[in-house]
């Protein structure tokens, strides 16, 4: 049983931008009698990362540092079985993530990332989700601000709606915040493999059980005007929409019908339509190989906004939600989403598996089907803001 290993939690990756976040944030707030360790490749390194965390809390001069290498399987193996929950910061996901949650499945280890990689998200599944289910394993991905505040911000709502109704739900996100080198990196892999990824996608849905006597799809035809306060929309493409409407063909509350839009809000036209250029050039300039290797140099992995810049980042969603005759707008809401709200989520994420008493899930799961309410109390608490704005 996972009770009887001898951590509750191990970091891999905390020599990373993303990764010495978490590892402060776990130094800080995690729960105490929490068993935790810092893995990696690089003792010397880890070691520095812990004599960083030993200044914020002295405890944390005792942290364990264990090996663990992508290329070692034996290292990924026995860092799995020595924890109950893993959290992994070590991507591009769909380069380095694989023997990790190969590992994780087999041994009945849950499991934490940060991806947007749908490729990465989809292959899993095929590969592994089946063996999760029979091990007990949770199999958590995008567990960062993608896509938390989504996926829950989704669940909030369509909880204040009414219960055996069609139910729509549109988000719009409005986003202040930087990029570091492996959410640059991540990117680049993803508009540089469509092909790739819409393969990935095929595969998943021809093993993928469809809900029972429900519909759950994603809102198609004209893109909608901002629909809370003044602006312009865009179609945002990311993983986000995707992980809603697993959640949602996952759990019967959301309704016998249900549809979910996905997009970015901005004040200016302008600002939309060089959005959408920029969207453009960087899809079409990542497919080709030269220019591909050029973008990869603009950032290297580990690299990432400093204290102050990442002080004045921040993001919201706003939801709006009708079904039953009702309509309700809400809010989910936060600080910095790429990095500090990320290591938030991310660590609470890892400590709402090891802690808190759950729905019985396994196998490839969303955070609003895992962990749900409990996960939604720990980041309000934590200083992210899930509200009600309006209703009637």
């Amino acid at each position: 049983m996972t009770a009887d290993r001898p951590y509750d939690i191990v970091l891999f990756g905390a020599t990373g931008f993303t990764g010495a976040l978490t590892a402060e944030y776990l130094a800080r707030h995690a729960d105490p009698g929490t068993r935790w360790a810092l893995a990696g490749r690089d003792r010397g390194r880890l070691t520095a990362v812990r004599g960083r965390l030993a200044e914020i809390d002295p405890a944390c001069a005792g942290v364990p540092l264990l090996h663990a290498d992508t290329t070692d399987a034996a290292s990924i193996e026995e860092l799995a079985e020595s924890s109950r929950v893993v959290i992994t910061t070590v991507g591009p996901y769909v380069k380095y993530g694989e023997p990790l949650v190969a590992a994780c499945a087999r041994a009945g280890t849950d499991y934490v990332d940060l991806t947007g990689e749908p490729t990465f998200v989809d292959r899993m599944y095929v590969k592994y989700h089946r063996e999760a289910v029979r091990s007990g394993a949770r199999i958590v991905h995008a567990c960062g601000f993608d896509s938390i505040p989504h996926d829950l911000g989704v669940y909030f709502t369509v909880k204040r709606l009414p219960e055996g109704v069609p139910l729509r739900v549109e988000g719009f996100l409005r986003v202040r915040g930087d990029a570091s080198g492996g959410t640059l990196h991540s990117a680049i892999g993803i508009f540089g493999d469509a092909a790739g990824m819409l393969r990935a996608g095929r595969e998943r849905r021809r093993l993928e059980d469809r809900p029972a006597g429900r519909r759950v799809r994603l809102a198609r035809g004209p893109v909608p005007k901002a629909r809370v306060g003044d602006g312009w929309t865009l179609p945002l493409p990311t993983i986000d929409p995707q992980i809603v409407v697993r959640s949602a063909a996952a759990l019967d509350r959301y309704g016998p019908d249900f549809s979910y839009g996905h997009y970015v809000a901005v004040r200016r036209l302008a600002t939309a339509a060089a959005m959408a250029a920029g969207s453009g050039a960087l899809l079409a300039l990542a497919a080709l190989p030269p220019t591909r290797s050029l973008l990869l140099r603009l950032r290297a992995p580990g690299e990432g906004p400093s204290a102050r810049r990442r002080a004045r980042n921040w993001f919201s969603v706003k939801f709006v939600g009708e079904g039953g005759g009702r309509r309700v707008v809400t809010e989910v809401a936060g600080g910095d989403p790429g990095y500090t709200e990320t290591a938030k989520m991310l660590a609470e994420s890892a400590l709402c598996l090891a802690h808190d008493n759950l729905p019985a899930t396994s196998g490839q799961v969303t955070t609003a089907t895992a962990m749900g309410d409990a996960l939604v109390e720990r980041l309000v608490k934590a200083g992210i803001t899930f509200r009600v704005l309006a209703e009637r």
